[in-house]
């Protein structure tokens, strides 16, 4: 079958052709062959018959009158008559030989070789060299059978004429045969040399659309008729035709598939834009849980190109607690077709910086409103999640400020007449009385209440503020200058990188130096001893601001509780150790300046490695203090710095 299907069609044809013609011309030579056979047998049994039955006739007369001599020469005619017969004798009633035409001697097993008491009979008798029909006739007189009459034809004779018939069959049949072979030849080249041109013309349907040979003509009703120029109408021509209105057609489909696609690519292109432009985490979950599509900061946050994580599954881009969450949250919405809206806090590994996202999954439907993916959408709110809760911070020390500040409004007077008259009482008593030493205690302690109620009113900011043009970073140089000697003899390392073009605010300088004091203070308690602090300055004049940067290699602040260190009487040092009102009061007094204080905890990546920690550090702790920049001291440091 291989070889077949790798011969020319037009050898194809010519081999069909020639097989129908072979066996046709066989089935033909085979049953004429054999009724010529029969025919010649059945003839030549009758002409024996015949000559058997005349000369059975002729012996009656020399039979009665006993003349053998006739007898004989009528048998030797008979045999003189025909050349296929091989013999002739005459038997009396007794099978005695009365006459044959044998002269060499009568065979004597031939006489008993066909003997029957039917008037004609015939049997077949082979002598080793030859097959003989042997006819017997008997010969009756008035009844009576005085004898019988035998004659032989050769059967060599028979097949000779039969032989020479199927010679001449074959012979003519390998005539039709050879003029057969030329006619489906040429029969067969005009069907390939069409097929041909048909083949050629679809190649250059390829190459050209149309092809060289096609014309085109307008009907009256405006339809295009297409016919080829040298073929004129038959089976193939209207197969050209119809080829040739396919291929119109297909040109047309063609043309509308190029439009189709065009506009489908633009669209893509378009909406990829659109999604990429995105600031949100975009992405498509199919049916098989793998990405279809994700969009450029997704794939940029992934640290992968798009093409890249196409086909893969959340096992393949995520931790595997994170992965099982996603693949949770997929099978829930392509099963129930539910909505996933939820926030979502993480936290990098390396630089420990915790990001809030807003997280909505949705079903895509087909057509048929089944749900064939899942689109994810996931927006940073962490700038947002600040500013929650610095306002809920805010809110919470405005109320906690109210409400120390009139506790602490009413305890001032009483306590400044406690201590006037604890005063008053020590200039009538003598320093060595015990009397004396009592007061001094209560003087002592009510300076401490005093003190605890200034910080109060600080706080609540219900003291007054005489704030003037200040330089941001001799502020802070002016607390290091101070508490330096304190902070050699616990062996800190204090560094300082402050911005260079000295910022000028609108402040008041005592109450930020108060505010540096008690972050240093605090750094100071969290570090203890052999530790680092660095304090760094930047002004942004983009945003107007300028942002002062307290870092320590403590032990830290607990995550959880980075958003109550602010608040009043909150303190982890032991008792009598401190009041809690230090960072509260710096929140108060940078409030009242309108900016804004935060803690983080533990370093920021990006601060611990430009500091020089030693090897048994904390995580740490960073205060960042954003301070707004005075108009006229912005306008002063653009002129002087020259930025924009």
């Amino acid at each position: 079958m291989i070889f077949l299907s790798r011969l020319r069609f037009r050898t194809k044809i010519n081999l069909g052709l020639t097989l129908i013609v072979v066996f046709t011309a066989l089935i033909i030579a085979f049953f004429v062959t054999s009724m010529a056979s029969e025919a010649l047998v059945d003839q030549t049994r009758k002409r024996g018959e015949v000559l058997a039955e005349n000369l059975a006739l002729r012996a009656q007369d020399p039979m009665l009158s006993t003349d053998l001599l006739q007898l004989e020469s009528m048998v030797n005619e008979v045999k003189k008559a025909d050349d296929e017969i091989v013999y002739a004798f005459i038997l009396d009633d007794e099978e005695r030989v009365l006459a044959s035409t044998f002269n060499e001697g009568f065979p004597v097993q031939l006489r008993k070789a066909n003997s029957s008491d039917k008037s004609t009979n015939i049997v077949m008798v082979d002598t080793g060299l030859l097959k003989i029909y042997d006819f017997a006739a008997s010969i009756f007189i008035s009844g009576k059978k005085l004898g019988t009459v035998r004659i032989g034809l050769s059967r060599a004779g028979i097949q000779s004429v039969v032989q020479n018939l199927m010679f001449a069959i074959f012979v003519l049949t390998g005539a039709v045969l050879l003029i057969a072979v030329l006619v489906s030849t040429h029969f067969a080249r005009r069907m390939t040399v069409r097929l041909g041109k048909l083949q050629k013309h679809a190649v250059d349907i390829v190459r050209t659309h149309l092809g060289p040979e096609i014309y085109k003509d307008s009907t009256p009703d405006n339809n295009l008729k297409f016919y080829r120029k040298f073929l004129k109408g038959d089976e193939i021509q209207e197969l050209t035709d119809t080829f040739d209105a396919m291929a119109m057609n297909l040109e047309s489909h063609i043309e509308d598939l190029e439009v189709t696609e065009t506009n489908l690519t633009r669209q893509k292109e378009l909406l990829k834009t659109i999604i990429n432009v995105s600031p949100d985490y975009i992405s498509l979950l199919g049916p098989e849980y793998t990405y279809l599509a994700v969009n450029k900061p997704l794939a940029k946050h992934l640290g992968k190109t798009e093409e890249e994580i196409i086909g893969l599954k959340d096992q393949d881009l995520f931790h595997a607690h994170e992965a099982e969450i996603r693949m949770k949250e997929s099978r829930k919405v392509l099963t129930s077709g539910l909505i996933i809206n939820k926030e979502t806090r993480e936290q990098d590994e390396h630089d420990s910086t915790v990001r809030w996202f807003h997280t909505i999954r949705v079903p895509v439907y087909s057509e048929n409103d089944s749900i064939i993916g899942v689109l994810s959408t996931a927006r940073e709110i962490t700038e947002l999640k600040s500013y929650q809760a610095q306002l809920i911070q805010s809110q919470k020390m405005e109320s906690v400020g109210k409400l120390a500040g009139g506790v602490a409004h009413e305890i001032n007077t009483p306590l400044g007449i406690i201590l006037g008259y604890a005063q008053l009482l020590q200039d009538d008593l003598s320093p060595e009385d015990q009397i004396s030493q009592d007061l001094k205690i209560i003087e002592k302690q009510a300076r401490v209440c005093r003190k605890i109620v200034s910080d109060l009113l600080g706080f609540s900011r219900q003291t007054e503020s005489e704030k003037t043009e200040m330089c941001f970073n001799n502020s802070i140089l002016e607390v290091l200058q101070l508490v330096s000697h304190t902070f050699k003899l616990e062996q800190i390392e204090i560094d300082t990188v402050l911005d260079e073009r000295f910022p000028i605010i609108h402040g008041d300088p005592e109450k930020l130096k108060q505010v540096w004091l008690n972050l240093l203070s605090n750094s100071m308690e969290a570090v203890n001893e052999q530790g680092t602090i660095q304090i760094t300055t930047h002004l942004d004049i983009a945003t107007m601001t300028i942002t002062a940067l307290f870092a320590d290699s403590g032990h830290g602040v607990d995550p959880q509780k980075l958003g109550t260190i602010f608040d009043p009487f909150y303190s982890t040092k032991p008792v009598g150790k401190g009041t809690g009102l230090g960072l509260s009061v710096s929140f108060g007094i940078i409030k009242d300046h309108g900016g804004t204080i935060e803690a983080i905890s533990p370093l920021p990546r990006s601060i611990s490695k430009g500091m020089n920690l030693p090897e048994n550090s904390g995580p740490g702790t960073l205060f960042k203090v954003v301070l707004p920049l005075d108009a006229i001291s912005a306008e002063e440091q653009v002129v002087n710095t020259g930025s924009v």
